[in-house]
């Protein structure tokens, strides 16, 4: 199949240099019954339908049909001024191709058909990638539109645009043959569903989705997905509170004695007081916390002791107004904060001891460095890092550990594994860390646990 690529390049690259340069060429004029009609089928098909077949979505394939005409479009542009530039001040009239001084016509009739043709491809190849992709999002798109008219520099960002998409292509048709090729095992399918709890300040229904692309991948291997629906911003007792009720809902709508619970920074403190407090326990067959301060934030006790009274109480108002408007009927920004803090976490661990019966893990992460990651976490991680060593943008590697089962998530290079990574927040492809597949590994271990 590369071959076929290779193939489909260099023969599109040809026919684009020829149709742009065919007035200066010594080419006769019925070649264009030929070129024409092949550049125009490169436009409508760019790759050969061998190499396509292999793809396994139409989006994709519209990606990787963008990225193979903007290959195109840079070797013919390279072409173009190689040729070009000599031959307007005379290096090639002893093969017949005049200086732009005795020859303006034909010169003109040229670049116009450079820019024609160059156009065709040009924008046939960023309006697919632009409709189709996901791992440009906002930022890459602006970047390309933003360098667009900057000579050189448009070149260089259109060469990371097509690295970008090339690489998505890549591995999210890896992700759909691998799931195929697993699909009869239904190695998701637990014994109790999978109730998928967020953290604080974020919800998990209406207007975002909180998990990403992980409870898509989970059902097409076979998981039963449910979400634990607590308000975004409230103390750990309440949104305990709210998750028992929402856990005993689930069992009373699946028929299932138990669910099994992943829950995500706060809320594996939320549900840690639901067992403990509320009468949930006998309902959790396990409890999977996802970088889960579960002994509290040092960052967070600094934070509330340096802002004065009235500041957090303006800071809360303007939450708790924005939090009711996505839903909540009753947030309290400050007890979701204070219940965070490391001064917090010795009362509520006293308060909820670990649970018997419940096969309980947890998982960690950090960035490998200052400034990697996403904004706002890469520049958070320098800032909890002075009160809390390694961290993941906002919480401290020595706050993870809890249950039986201790597991800790790196990534190769500078990059690491932020606290938005571990949920798939920002929806990107992490060089070293697959997400969609480490949750997917952790559900199939529960169901061959009997979970």
């Amino acid at each position: 199949m590369i071959v076929l690529e290779i193939l489909y390049f260099l023969i599109g690259t040809a026919c684009a240099f020829l149709l742009g340069n065919i007035v200066m060429l010594p080419i006769p004029v019925w070649s264009l019954i030929f070129l024409i009609p092949l550049f125009l089928l490169f436009l409508v098909l760019p790759s050969f339908p061998g190499s396509l077949s292999r793809i396994h979505s139409a989006k994709l394939k519209n990606t990787k049909c963008g990225t193979a005409l903007l290959k195109i479009f840079l070797a013919s542009m390279v072409l173009d001024l190689v040729f070009n530039i000599p031959a307007m001040f005379g290096a090639l009239e002893e093969h017949g191709i005049p200086a732009i001084g005795d020859a303006g016509w034909k010169w003109t009739g040229s670049i116009l058909l450079i820019v024609l043709i160059e156009n065709l491809i040009f924008w046939n190849g960023i309006i697919r990638i632009y409709l189709t992709s996901s791992q440009l999002g906002a930022k890459y798109r602006i970047i390309g539109i933003a360098c667009g008219m900057i000579p050189i520099v448009n070149l260089i960002a259109l060469s990371i645009l097509i690295r970008i998409c090339d690489k998505e292509v890549k591995v999210e048709n890896e992700k759909i043959l691998l799931n195929e090729s697993r699909a009869a095992e239904r190695i998701c399918e637990t014994k109790y569903p999978i109730l998928m709890v967020h953290g604080v300040f974020f919800r998990d229904f209406r207007f975002f989705n909180y998990w990403g692309r992980i409870p898509e991948q989970l059902e097409k291997n076979g998981a039963r997905v449910f979400y634990g629906n607590q308000q975004s911003a409230a103390s750990v007792e309440i949104s305990g509170r709210e998750l028992a009720e929402r856990i005993k809902k689930v069992c009373e709508e699946t028929g299932s004695e138990k669910v099994n619970i992943i829950a995500h920074s706060k809320g594996g403190l939320d549900c840690r007081m639901a067992i403990a407090k509320y009468g949930a326990g006998p309902y959790v067959a396990s409890l999977t916390t996802i970088n889960t301060p579960h002994r509290g934030c040092e960052f967070a006790d600094y934070l509330l002791s340096r802002i004065g009274e009235s500041h957090q109480v303006r800071v809360a108002g303007m939450y708790e107004a924005a939090l009711r408007k996505a839903g909540d009927p009753n947030p309290n920004f400050l007890a979701a904060v204070t219940d965070l803090t490391s001064s917090a976490a010795v009362r509520l661990n006293e308060e909820m001891p670990d649970p018997e019966g419940i096969y309980c893990q947890s998982f960690g992460s950090k960035l490998n460095r200052p400034g990697s990651g996403r904004f706002p976490l890469n520049f958070s991680t320098l800032l909890v890092g002075h009160f809390d060593g390694p961290n993941d943008g906002l919480v401290g590697a020595k706050s993870f550990c809890w249950g039986q089962d201790y597991h800790f998530w790196t990534a190769p290079g500078k990059r690491g594994i932020s606290h938005g990574d571990v949920i798939d927040l920002n929806r990107e492809n992490i060089d070293g860390f697959d997400v969609r597949e480490t949750f997917v590994q952790i559900v199939s271990d529960l169901k061959k646990k009997g979970l």
